[in-house]
């Protein structure tokens, strides 16, 4: 036994798991070398030690002079604490103010992860494992689950790493290997979107469908669009005249902002979405008298049919729904909206620049900076082209219309 330190004596020895068969070296003996460190007492007088194994003495030299310094380093580090517990403990408390749906994804990505790596002790953790796990884990999902799951696990071990869990973080010395492709975005082309709203027509989607192809706001903006933020009159006798417009200020993230503050933008409304949305309208009251006491009242353009906000899936079955109908396939996504949008006004010859604006999407132009006042310009190029677009003496739906 040696001291070391000031943490009190190694002890290096060989535990038989049999007879012994060389009191000398133990070479041919089975068992296991094993080396401790002595920490002093507990409250009780039971002697608090720190274990290693190992094949042989050198091994045990090496792993007590690494424990003797994470011990200098204040770190503890305890052969019971997994990559699983680690995960856990961030999820439980390395979120502070994410939402549960938000923890809940985190929670999705990371399990399949533990049950591949989550039994090892994190202080044998290598970057090998991390890197194995990933590749298998590849096989079966995207590029971007693996690049959440990744970065998870980096987070998980950081948070260990800040608690003295652990010396070294193994996940942040690899690279995100390549999954599966995801599923791409797309576009409808225009008789596509055409037969969507015909099919729309009627249906409680109607306006979120005309608003999300005509004005392109993303789904997470429409669900938390409120109509305190939709002008449906405007002001015609305005210096300079006022349109119908909608104010894209929130989103059903965790705070109820907007992507990025860039993403704020006050947009005109075309004709069709403004009539759209007078039907919406009507369509909500008759929903609201229909309900009666159980009616709550969150003041939502589109809403359930007791008031309740629109969760995301509603949104995505009542859209496959009604994509069925117009027959223009059911692999549609509410994203594919705010594409088709993008691609529609492209298509007719809108700069780049000017469809970032729409979107919310530029960083570099100076108009962008206007959108971080309080008041904010109304765009109305967007709202031009798609009353040309959709000008047509008959209504979509009014007529059959060829998807193909």
């Amino acid at each position: 036994m040696a001291k070391r330190r000031g943490h009190g004596e190694d002890a290096i020895y060989f535990e038989h798991t049999g007879d012994c068969r060389d009191s000398g070296n133990h070479r041919q003996c089975p068992g296991r070398w094993r080396g401790a460190v002595s920490l002093g007492f507990d409250a009780d007088g039971n002697r608090i030690r720190k274990r290693v194994n190992g094949r042989n003495k050198t091994e045990i030299r090496a792993k007590l002079a690494e424990l003797h310094d994470d011990l200098d380093d204040g770190v503890v580090i305890e052969a019971g604490y997994t990559v699983q517990t680690a995960i856990q403990d961030w999820l439980r408390d390395g979120l502070p103010g994410r939402s549960a749906k938000t923890v809940s994804t985190y929670t999705e990505v990371t399990d399949p992860l533990c049950g591949i790596i989550g039994k090892i002790s994190l202080r044998d953790l290598t970057a090998a494992d991390v890197r194995s796990a990933l590749t298998k884990l590849g096989a079966t999902r995207s590029t971007r689950t693996l690049s959440i799951a990744h970065a998870s696990l980096t987070r998980a071990i950081r948070a260990a790493e800040a608690n003295g869990k652990v010396r070294r973080n193994v996940a942040a010395l690899i690279d995100t290997p390549m999954g599966q492709k995801g599923r791409p975005s797309r576009s409808l082309a225009f008789q596509q979107a055409v037969a969507l709203i015909a099919a729309a027509r009627g249906t409680a989607l109607y306006a979120y469908i005309v608003l999300s192809l005509l004005v392109g706001v993303r789904t997470e903006e429409a669900r938390a669009l409120k109509w305190d933020h939709v002008d449906l009159d405007g002001d015609p006798d305005a210096a300079p005249p006022v349109p119908p417009h909608v104010a894209v200020w929130r989103s059903v993230r965790t705070h109820g902002d907007t992507k990025t503050k860039k993403s704020r933008r006050t947009l005109k409304l075309p004709r069709m979405a403004v009539e759209a949305l007078r039907v919406q309208v009507q369509c909500q009251a008759d929903a609201r008298l229909l309900a009666g006491i159980v009616w709550q009242e969150h003041g939502l353009v589109f809403a359930s049919a007791v008031g309740t906000p629109l969760d995301a899936s509603d949104v995505r079955r009542s859209l496959r729904a009604i994509s069925r109908k117009a027959k223009i396939g059911e692999d549609w996504a509410p994203r594919d909206m705010r594409h088709t949008f993008v691609s529609l006004l492209s298509d007719n010859g809108m700069a780049i620049e000017e469809i970032s604006r729409l979107v919310g999407h530029s960083s570099t132009n100076v108009t962008e900076t206007v959108y971080r006042h309080e008041l904010r310009p109304v765009i109305s190029t967007g709202a031009e082209i798609m009353d040309k677009l959709f000008s047509t003496g008959e209504q979509p739906g009014a007529a059959q219309q060829d998807p193909h």
